[in-house]
């Protein structure tokens, strides 16, 4: 059945499949050159995780040389340092977050779950009507 939303009819019947919103945020410069997205918040939290940079690049199947490039342009753009790392050797080495890239991936996380929440209740009111009306057994 047609349902009227902002004087224009909608039509459900037929639709099989729900449609659903997926947001991402992501930061440039004035310049317009990415600097911080869901990547490099994902390799941070792998970072915090693995305790290493190539462990949290291996883990996404990305290049280490890659990670570091993403992380030193973050760096650059940010003017702080985001990774405490410690070469080789008898323990290893490894990488931790430094308090400020734990600050950033902090809000960051806390900015990017707003936005979801607030889009998730505008996306349900807008497109109520375009979503397969739901059979009652």
């Amino acid at each position: 059945m047609p349902v009227d939303v902002f004087g224009e009819w909608c039509y459900t019947r037929g639709m099989e499949k729900e449609v659903h919103l997926k947001l991402t945020v992501r930061l440039y410069t004035d310049d317009n050159e990415r600097c911080f997205g869901p990547g490099i918040a994902t390799l941070l939290h792998r970072v915090q995780e693995h305790h290493s940079l190539r462990a949290a690049a291996g883990s996404m199947g990305m290049a280490y040389s890659k990670a570091w490039r993403i992380v030193r342009t973050a760096e650059d753009i940010f003017g702080c340092k985001l990774l405490d790392s410690t070469i080789g050797g008898r323990n290893g080495g490894g990488a931790l977050l430094t308090p400020r890239a734990e600050d950033l991936l902090n809000v960051y996380d806390a900015y990017c779950e707003d936005v979801n929440v607030y889009s998730r209740e505008k996306f349900q009111q807008a497109f109520a009507c375009f979503q397969p009306e739901k059979q009652v057994k």
